[in-house]
Formats: C-alpha cells, structure tokens, sequence
C-alpha cells in the first residue's frame, strides 16, 4: 500500500511543480564588440524575462561577455551602460558576467586599469563560466 502510495504522490509532484511556476535558467554569449549585437542579447533577455513573468514561471539569465565583447561592460565604451543599469533594477535575477582573461589582457594593453560597469562580476573566464553554465543546465543562446 505504501508503494502505490509513493507512485500516486510521484505522478502528482509535476503539477505541484507547475501550480508553483518553473524555473527556468539562460545563458547568453557576448563576444563581439558590435552595439546591434549587445542589444540584441539584451532584447532577448527582456523577452524571455517577460514571456515566463506572464505565465507565473521565473527565469534567471547570466550574460557572459568576453573578447571584444566585453567592451559592453567597460566604462565610458559600452554603448549599452544606462540599458545594463536598468535591467539590473528590473530583474533581479539577471547577472552579467565579464571574462578575467579578456580584462587581464585589456589592462595590461592599457598599462591602466580598465573599469567595468558596476553591474559586471568578473569571472575567472567567459568560456569556462559557459561550460559551467550549460553543465547547470542553463540554455545557451549566443545572438
């Protein structure tokens, strides 16, 4: 009897789940120093925020830049700062994450520290932050 028992509260548990909302995780990959393609990861991360808010599900979103895509979060280059600011306020459960190596290697071009917005966590690395990311289960999405 305990058996059944345990099946029939095991079917229920995923509609448990759906009454609660899912959590739903996305990684997005910044490496180019293009604003059309830094809005464009901002736009899909304003959309997919919004598609799960309306259906009472959450989302968490990191935004990994490296490369010349880490200009997005240097202070004084990024075409996108107020829009980082913003969303920031706006969802809390987005993260923007900046490549150490790719910091590291602009400093040491610059011969000065190279300053990021305040939004940004650095990273030991962009791709290796990636991997851990997909290796969570996050959905890649590189725009």
């Amino acid at each position: 009897m305990k058996l059944l028992a345990t099946f029939a509260l095991a079917a229920l548990l995923p509609f448990a789940a759906l009454a609660e909302g899912v959590a739903h995780h996305l990684a997005i990959h910044v490496d180019e120093n293009d604003p059309a393609v830094m809005n464009m990861a901002l736009n899909n991360a304003q959309n997919v925020n919004s598609y799960y808010e309306s259906i009472g599900d959450m989302v968490e979103i990191e935004l990994v830049a490296y490369g010349p895509g880490l200009n997005m979060f240097v202070v004084g280059k990024s075409p996108v700062a107020d829009r980082l600011s913003a969303m920031s306020l706006e969802m809390p459960k987005i993260k923007f994450s900046a490549c150490g190596n790719t910091l590291a290697a602009m400093t040491k071009k610059a011969g000065a520290d190279v300053p990021l917005v305040s939004e940004a966590v650095v990273v030991p690395s962009g791709v290796v932050r990636l991997i851990e990311l997909q290796e969570q289960g996050f959905a890649y999405v590189r725009p």
